[in-house]
């Protein structure tokens, strides 16, 4: 009986539980450490509840970061465009796509609000992994401990949203129902988190558990800062040496393709499609004016 491409495609979840199966079995063959975050293992831990992931949260050893992504690209994955400016947007993954597959991977090689360098970093992160049968493959994801962590992270980056307050209260019941604050707390110490996870472990803590916190970075304060459209460049604009703001301000007002295509990868690039990205962009920076003052005053 004949099917039809369509009956062939994968669905999204689908398409994920395989991702993830695929850059593990790719990543022992190459010998390259990797774990995954967020997604299908963090619902079967009981870290969040039911749903759908989008994509394939690896976080792999920055020092063989380039051997997994040419091992992917061998594969029939593409590296997705990205905005090249690095200091306005501190690059901490690398999104690849596939024209066959329902899903994107994110590859992690840092993760915002842990400010350890890198290396180190990532053999703290190690050292709290653990295996798990996921679509057939034996692969590795956070402890428990270091999955809450990982989530209220992600979370505390856009804490005015509903969806993220929900999962830090779901986050911080869970905590507290199984003592997992000490065990959170020596993580965030240990990856150089403590000032970004303070909003949430604060509250958690006993008086005498309390340590001395650290200034949070520049960059997870203008992270957190960037809720409304443009407001990323504004506050790079704002900061910049004199020297640096001529640059930064043409970028602004006439970002490189990349910009338009990260967002997404189908966009209309023609004169007149890149008018309208243009108005759309502006209409949408204007419109946001009135939030993004009021959330720059926080500085």
């Amino acid at each position: 009986m004949a099917h039809s491409a369509k009956d062939a495609q994968l669905s999204l979840p689908e398409g994920v539980l395989l991702g993830h199966a695929l850059v593990a079995r790719l990543a022992d063959v190459l010998g390259i450490r990797v774990f995954f975050i967020k997604g299908p293992a963090s619902v079967l831990q009981g870290l969040r509840h039911a749903k759908v992931s989008s994509d394939v949260d690896v976080y792999v050893d920055p020092s063989r970061l380039h051997d997994l992504l040419e091992g992917l690209s061998a594969r029939g994955w593409r590296e997705r465009p990205a905005d090249p400016d690095n200091k306005t947007f501190p690059k901490h993954s690398v999104t690849l796509d596939h024209p066959e597959w329902p899903c994107c991977i994110d590859v992690h090689f840092r993760f915002p609000g842990m400010e350890d360098l890198a290396g180190n970093c990532f053999e703290t992160l190690w050292a709290s992994t653990a295996h798990m049968e996921l679509a057939g493959q034996r692969l590795r994801v956070p402890t428990k401990s270091l999955g809450i962590l990982f989530l209220a992270l992600h979370a505390l980056r856009s804490p005015e949203l509903p969806s993220c307050r929900q999962e830090l209260e779901y986050l911080s019941g869970l905590t507290h129902r199984e003592s997992r604050d000490e065990e959170l707390l020596d993580l965030a110490a240990a990856t150089g988190s403590l000032a970004a996870l303070r909003p949430f472990v604060e509250g958690l803590l006993l008086p005498s558990m309390a340590p001395e916190w650290p200034e949070p970075s520049q960059e997870w304060r203008n992270r957190v800062a960037a809720r409304e459209p443009g407001s990323a460049r504004l506050i790079a604009l704002l900061q910049a040496p004199w020297r640096s703001k001529p640059n930064l301000l043409w970028r602004a007002v006439f970002p490189r393709t990349e910009v338009f295509l990260s967002g997404n990868i189908y966009a209309d690039m023609s004169f007149v499609g890149r008018l309208n990205q243009h108005r759309s962009r502006w209409a949408r920076f204007f419109k946001a004016v009135p939030r993004l003052v009021r959330d720059l005053r926080g500085l």
